[in-house]
């Protein structure tokens, strides 16, 4: 790869902001990991020390950051394994949590670590062990010194369900030589959206290497048995009980959670609360939160399943989301309350459970939208509405049911994005991109 002067003035100033910034890096691991044990371990992977850990060749690399990414790469990545079964495969995350979730998901079918810090050196380090034959980046993760040296060595740089918020590239722009340099090095963009695929082409992304595919996430895989296992779930506790499920929620939420839920309570004594928090770190303080406000609260890592006297059941555990979806009858889907830009409204849809979301859904905007025109979700203005929403949705099963078939012809009429992306990923592969 051939670089200007300018441009490698300007890669030498990004890599001489991330030296000073280095001694940061120890830091926050260490102060995630008071918060979060996970993080002490394996700390090594982070700076590229993977001795023993891999040596590998002709490996296909995807990256997903968390749980989420992971998620929507697990079809993607399923079929990988199966298109290629004798080449190696690596996936990679940055938290504790989605290296979790990909090693319940694969177990000793694809090879994990974290991925490196973006200093050259320890990029270099990485690349040295891992040896792709191609990088799958799921989504929209820029770093510099990883893509340029990718660049340098062959390395074929893919995106796939690549989206960009009009936030986020309020975000990029004042970087946008960074992001471009960045961009030139990608062989391949696999947009979400015509709008997605807009926004990345205004940072950099050529034109003629983008191709929208759709969202990965419409293709999620409903595990056989999951409608089944929940239905017994709910003969457990009470089937005739009204049963809503708070996801992925963030602190600015927790009280709204529990105030939606005592006015729910007030109309519906038997009423039931599944909460899920975004982050382990929350699935203390929001059973804490519940039981305050003098809630009977069961959790899932102490008590299994909810009784017939639990009014909230914190799922405080990782990897199970889509099955408590599965048993509840609406969904409020966090990160919507709170600037935070929204969560992942798939999940429920392709269950055929409603969703509820505030008025912030800015990282899901276009699915948002499709959904809520489909008459899947409704989209409220905040916590009040919120609350009113799952009243009444609870209190109308009929309505319920209808929306929640209304969610799932949409997501199934959405979907092939996986497909077209493993294609296009083998022609990469070929040499034909």
């Amino acid at each position: 790869m051939h670089l200007s002067f300018g441009q490698r003035m300007l890669l030498g100033l990004y890599g001489l902001v991330l030296r000073l910034a280095f001694p940061i890096t120890l830091y926050h691991l260490i102060w995630r990991g008071m918060r979060q044990r996970d993080y002490l371990r394996r700390w090594g992977e982070r700076y590229g020390w993977l001795d023993g850990k891999l040596d590998l060749h002709d490996t296909l690399w995807v990256h997903a950051v968390s749980v989420g990414e992971v998620i929507a790469a697990r079809p993607l990545v399923d079929g990988l394994l199966a298109r290629h079964p004798d080449r190696p495969l690596l996936v990679t995350t940055i938290t504790p949590t989605g290296s979790e979730r990909v090693r319940a998901l694969w177990g000793d079918r694809v090879h994990h670590v974290y991925v490196p810090y973006d200093l050259r050196g320890i990029v270099r380090r990485f690349l040295d062990r891992a040896r792709p034959a191609l990088a799958v980046i799921v989504e929209t993760e820029i770093w510099l010194n990883l893509y340029i040296e990718c660049e340098r060595r062959g390395i074929p740089l893919v995106m796939v369900n690549a989206r960009l918020s009009e936030r986020s590239l309020r975000g990029y722009l004042p970087v946008r030589r960074l992001a471009r340099l960045a961009m030139g090095t990608v062989d391949l963009v696999a947009a979400q959206s015509r709008a997605d695929a807009a926004r990345l082409e205004r940072i950099g992304a050529d034109p003629a290497r983008i191709t929208v595919t759709g969202n990965l996430k419409y293709d999620l895989p409903v595990p056989a048995g999951l409608h089944e296992q929940a239905r017994g779930w709910r003969a457990g506790w009470g089937a005739a009980r009204p049963v809503w499920i708070a996801a992925s929620t963030h602190p600015p939420e927790e009280a709204q959670v529990v105030a939606a839920h005592r006015a729910l309570l007030a109309e519906r004594p038997d009423a039931l609360l599944l909460w899920a928090p975004r982050h382990p770190e929350r699935f203390a303080p929001v059973a804490a939160a519940a039981q305050e406000a003098g809630l009977a609260v069961a959790t899932r890592s102490a008590d299994g399943l909810p009784g017939e006297a639990s009014q909230v059941f914190v799922v405080d555990t990782i990897g199970e989301l889509l099955s408590f979806f599965a048993a509840a009858d609406v969904a409020f889907v966090g990160g919507s309350l709170c600037e935070v830009g929204g969560h992942n409204v798939l999940e429920p849809a392709a269950l055929g459970v409603p969703a509820v979301v505030g008025p912030h859904t800015f990282n899901f905007k276009d699915v948002t939208r499709q959904l809520g025109e489909a008459g899947g979700l409704r989209q409220v203005a905040g916590a009040e509405a919120m609350a009113a929403a799952i009243r009444e949705l609870l209190g109308d099963p009929a309505a319920c049911r209808a929306m929640g078939d209304a969610a799932r012809r949409a997501v199934a009429e959405s979907g092939g994005a996986v497909a077209r992306t493993l294609d296009l990923i083998d022609e990469v592969l070929a040499g034909r991109r």
